[in-house]
């Protein structure tokens, strides 16, 4: 019998926007249908009914034409409904066999644990797959994609026949893309269902058979992936043709002064590290995961602990005891982990746009809630945030909506950022959002701020930077023009012994 997923005439509100409108479409077993669209577009929103964790206020759910009401994601596990998020599910202190077998736990007539046979049945699970994993390992030590790994193999443990992906290789290098959609496939090939949501468009056309598109909640089309190229996909997301996103782009062509001279710098995790910035100038940082290309910049903005070597800002030598130092200083961070690192997820878009400047709000004892208020309209008008009001709590925003509530957080009026550090500013956005991205950083170029943009898509790093450094192993391997940049030269550098 070939499974089946059926999403019928679904719609799902929240206060002030609807999510999602009469969203109907099928997913069959022995096939990848990936699930794109701009962020806000409903793909979340839709999982999270998949997954039991929200209910939808009109429409249903059907697995093999039989109608599925789940109350709890325990609901939808016991349905044979797996959903893998970007932020894993797992228990970091626990071995690999311990959290796939977490509610399944083979025990003695005394309740102990048999961990032989716990052991075995990984190491079969395991060798299944190919995945070179010891069942013992604590799953806390193992890297972001053995993570990953870890989640499917829970999945495929249940026996579950729906497996949805959401933004699965964020985190990821290419080489453990590459096991990932090996596993994928042969999840594929055994006739599982597959659901995938990706903002990669490389990704999209290289793992799935068919594309669903959302564009605002609604269902804009169903394509078949054979069929379609890119432009039409971006085309059928956006609404509107974005033609060549990097040429369109109006740069700051008047790059002045050094800003920022980095001499010598030397962490627990960086060697040696020397280069400059310029003000209006953006400075791209490149190299694999693990490069070291984070920890420099939190050394600069004074978070990790500089062992030697000098940082120099507007020819004056800092140093920098904590991170509210740099942001004295005119020194602002938009981190690669924005859920974690850069946002009190659980408060409004006003309390995060105006967080580091409430210092300055206060009359007295009281806050300036008017002015408190009006920056934070500001910022929602300057980055068009959707979003129905100020008051909006930020974990309902989409990802591309949260990053420019960091970005009008550090270019609000009341802040003089003269050095803006942007860390993987495009994770997990949509290629519509990024595009604006792209524009407004050559806009902070354009309005004087030195820009240090780290990213592991190398075409954003190429075509969006004045210069290029690349690192590998905590090590500066090279440095090149933006006009003289190629992928092999910069991987080459990147892959330097």
């Amino acid at each position: 019998m070939e499974h089946f997923l059926e999403f019928a005439d679904i719609s799902k509100s929240f206060p002030g926007v609807k999510a999602l409108d009469d969203i109907s479409f099928r997913a069959n077993g022995g096939e990848v249908s990936a699930l794109i669209g701009e962020n806000g577009a409903g793909k979340s929103t839709l999982l999270k009914i998949l997954s039991g964790d929200i209910r939808q206020d009109a429409g249903a759910v059907l697995i093999d034409g039989g109608e599925k009401k789940f109350l709890s994601p325990n609901d939808a596990i016991k349905s044979s409904v797996s959903v893998i998020y970007q932020e894993r599910q797992l228990v970091p202190l626990m071995t690999v066999m311990e959290n796939i077998f977490l509610d399944d736990l083979p025990k003695n007539r005394f309740g102990l644990i048999k961990r032989t046979e716990l052991r075995d049945k990984t190491k079969h699970l395991l060798a299944k797959f190919g995945l070179d994993i010891s069942p013992d390992e604590r799953v806390g030590r193992l890297s972001v994609a053995y993570q990953q790994m870890v989640e499917i193999m829970k999945a495929y443990r249940r026996d579950s026949m729906i497996i949805a992906f959401d933004e699965p290789t964020a985190s990821l290098t290419d080489n453990e893309i590459a096991i990932l959609f090996k596993l994928i496939r042969q999840l594929r090939d055994e006739g599982k269902v597959i659901l995938y949501v990706s903002h990669r468009m490389a990704e999209i056309f290289q793992v799935s058979d068919k594309i669903v598109v959302l564009k605002d909640g609604r269902l804009v089309k169903t394509m078949i992936t054979a069929d379609t190229d890119e432009n039409a996909l971006i085309t059928a997301m956006v609404g509107r043709d974005i033609g060549d996103t990097y040429a369109n782009l109006l740069r700051n062509e008047n790059v002045g002064e050094v800003l920022l001279e980095v001499k010598n710098l030397t962490t627990e995790y960086v060697k040696d590290v020397s280069f400059t910035l310029r003000k209006g100038e953006v400075l791209g940082f490149s190299g694999l995961v693990g490069a070291g290309r984070t920890e420099v910049v939190r050394a600069i903005f004074g978070i990790d602990r500089v062992i030697s070597g000098d940082i120099i800002i507007n020819g004056e030598k800092k140093e920098f005891k904590s991170s509210r130092d740099a942001i004295d200083f005119g020194i602002a961070l938009c981190p690669e982990d924005r859920k974690e690192q850069g946002l009190v997820l659980f408060r409004s878009i006003k309390d995060n746009v105006t967080m580091p400047v409430l210092g300055r709000l206060r009359r007295g004892i009281f806050l300036d809630r008017q002015r408190e208020r009006q920056l934070a309209d500001e910022a929602v008008e300057k980055y068009s945030i959707k979003t129905p009001t100020v008051d909006k709590i930020t974990v309902e925003l989409s990802g591309g909506n949260q990053q420019k509530v960091i970005l009008g957080r550090w270019t609000s009026s009341m802040i003089n950022t003269k050095l803006l550090i942007l860390d993987e500013p495009t994770k997990g956005i949509d290629v519509g959002t990024k595009a604006e991205v792209y524009q407004m950083v050559c806009d902070f170029a354009r309005g004087g701020i030195g820009v240090i943009f780290i990213s592991s898509e190398l075409t954003e790093v190429m075509n969006l930077s004045d210069r290029i450094v690349v690192m590998r192993n905590g090590k500066i391997t090279g440095e090149m023009r933006r006009e003289e940049a190629t992928e092999e030269g910069i991987l080459a550098l990147a892959m330097q012994e």
